[in-house]
């Protein structure tokens, strides 16, 4: 019986230091994780929405931190020498999610790429910002023609829109 409690403890040791180490590589803050979007950590969960907006989106991870909700987004590709902007405003945009579904307003969100953390502050500025980009991208979204947008033969490959799209890159 003594041996199977030291078994027991040996085991329990051993998944903390696991989870731990997971949780470091993948660039999670401490806390509790409340919500993933990767099968990695457990089932994937429904996207968040904010109706007002018309804005949906899944972050990767979001870490409850006392009474903060900290989204954290991991890119594959290794860091630039800081987040791209497209990075910054997708994070943004995850703010005001959690924001929106949790009324907590997160101070800052993580992008975490394999080799480089950055914490991101979420102000004012970068809130009007992705706001208005919100604003910008609905009103694109009821025109009838949107002309490509890159002159890149790699996007036009991946695109999933490239065997109907009449602007394709023929490659």
């Amino acid at each position: 019986m003594q041996y199977i409690a030291i078994l027991l403890i040996i085991i329990a040791i051993i998944l903390f230091v696991v989870t731990a180490s997971r949780k470091h590589k993948v660039g999670l803050p401490a806390g509790r994780i409340i919500y993933t979007d990767t099968s990695r950590w457990g089932r994937v969960e429904k996207a968040l929405f904010d109706p007002q907006l018309g804005l949906t989106g899944k972050p990767d991870y979001l870490v409850e931190q006392g009474n903060r909700v900290i989204p954290v987004e991991v890119k594959s590709g290794y860091a630039p020498q800081s987040p791209y902007d497209s990075h910054i405003f997708q994070l943004g945009a995850y703010c005001l999610l959690v924001n929106y579904t949790f009324g907590k307003r997160p101070g800052f969100g993580i992008i975490h790429y394999p080799d480089r953390t950055f914490a991101v502050d979420f102000t004012s500025e970068l809130e009007s910002a992705v706001l208005a980009t919100i604003s910008e991208m609905q009103g694109q979204s009821v025109r009838k023609q949107v002309d490509r947008s890159h002159d890149s033969p790699e996007r036009c490959t991946r695109c999933g829109f490239r065997s109907i799209c009449d602007q394709s890159l023929r490659i």
